[in-house]
């Protein structure tokens, strides 16, 4: 896919969340984080499930990404919980294997961190809604690896493009991918007449340090 065609389909999934209120920008009145940390931004990528041409535009620009930069992919794998039912409509449309992987493994039973079967040596792509510090989608990457069989990426619907996110994927050696961004939803907004053009640079400055931000 060019860069031309992803930043366009950034664009359209951005439209997309922003019409059915799925992110919200409040630069003026910012959310509050249950770590405590003021954002501008609400994020809630599970609102996509409700509305069927939302939930195949996201899943088509997912099977895109893989078909084009994954090619090899045999497994499609969500993360528990937000990530699994776009990993099964993804993994439907490319009639792979699908699994999901829990945050830890289970205390009991067979102690599963992951459920359905990944082999060892299997290619996989994980699937996940949000990127904010990415540690939880990396720690489900890790498990796939542990599990000896090779992640090939992460796939998220949405990022706020953190830098300690980007750094933490580069040095855990497993790419990201994302289907929209920070910056596209800022543009649509923009565009959309959701916020003001005057608004962009506190938007911006928030990304490039959130603890900061409204203090």
């Amino acid at each position: 896919m060019s860069k031309v065609s992803l930043e366009q389909l950034a664009k359209d999934i951005a439209t997309s969340l922003l019409e059915i209120k799925a992110v919200a920008l409040r630069p003026n009145e910012p959310f509050t984080w249950t770590s405590g940390i003021k954002s501008p931004i609400y994020c809630d990528n599970r609102l996509t499930m409700t509305y069927p041409e939302i939930r195949e535009k996201v899943a088509d620009g997912f099977v895109t990404l893989i078909k084009e930069l994954y090619p090899d992919a045999e497994v499609i794998a969500g993360t528990s919980t937000a990530g699994i039912p776009h990993a099964a409509w993804v993994a439907q449309k490319m009639n792979l294997p699908m699994a999901y992987i829990r945050d830890k493994a289970k205390g009991h039973g067979k102690q599963n961190q992951i459920e359905g079967r990944v082999l060892p040596g299997q290619k996989v792509v994980v699937i996940e809604d949000l990127i904010s510090t990415g540690g939880s989608s990396l720690k489900a990457a890790l498990a796939v690896r542990e599990a000896g069989a090779e992640p090939l990426a992460v796939l998220a619907i949405f990022t706020y493009q953190f830098q300690s996110a980007i750094d933490a994927f580069a040095e855990a050696g497993i790419p990201l991918q994302t289907i929209s961004n920070y910056t596209a939803l800022i543009e649509q907004a923009v565009a959309a007449g959701e916020i003001a053009q005057d608004d962009v640079a506190a938007l911006q400055s928030w990304r490039a340090n959130p603890q900061a931000y409204g203090n």
